[in-house]
């Protein structure tokens, strides 16, 4: 099982990155879209656990704007071990901030995430495939470069585990 915070996006980047999901999806690539009966949508995750009590994080992250307003820049695609396919957020002063700002108050409340979402080794990204068959992933690859530049606005964020139905509004 998975928990994150998730920061949702415009609805034009939403669009795009779903089209692209379909897109793979008919060519045999299984994306988020498949995942769990539909239930993800396009979202770059600010940290993420086996669980996360969602009224904790609330309580930690209260004041702070997680979901609105900022801007992100998608110029590359990448891969992850274990067949994991994403497009790259390039990461800018003010997203770098704010992640940390976020991790702080989530350590101060005692809040536990994967080591590799804190400062520091956060690769901020926006998961297009958990399972990418090898044979394909140069095909997957492609095609996630045709859709880049994609530029995108934070406009909402919320702390979800989908296997277990959470989807606990931020913003």
């Amino acid at each position: 099982m998975v928990a994150a915070i998730e920061m949702y996006l415009d609805t034009d980047a939403n669009r795009r990155i779903k089209t692209l999901w379909r897109s793979l999806e008919a060519e045999g690539v299984p994306t988020m879209a498949g995942l769990l009966g539909n239930r993800h949508r396009p979202h770059v995750s600010l940290a993420a656990a086996p669980r996360l009590d969602p009224d904790v994080v609330a309580e930690a992250l209260d004041g702070l704007e997680v979901g609105t307003g900022h801007s992100l820049s998608m110029d590359f695609s990448g891969q992850f071990v274990g067949r994991v396919l994403w497009l790259g957020v390039t990461p800018t002063e003010e997203l770098l901030a704010h992640h940390r700002a976020v991790h702080e108050r989530l350590a101060a409340a005692g809040v536990e995430v994967w080591e590799h979402y804190l400062p520091g080794r956060w690769v901020p990204h926006c998961t297009v495939s958990m399972r990418v068959p090898n044979a394909q992933m140069a095909h997957a690859v492609r095609r996630c470069i045709e859709v880049l530049p994609l530029k995108a606005t934070v406009t909402g964020a919320a702390v979800t585990d989908h296997a277990n139905e959470i989807d606990h509004r931020l913003s």
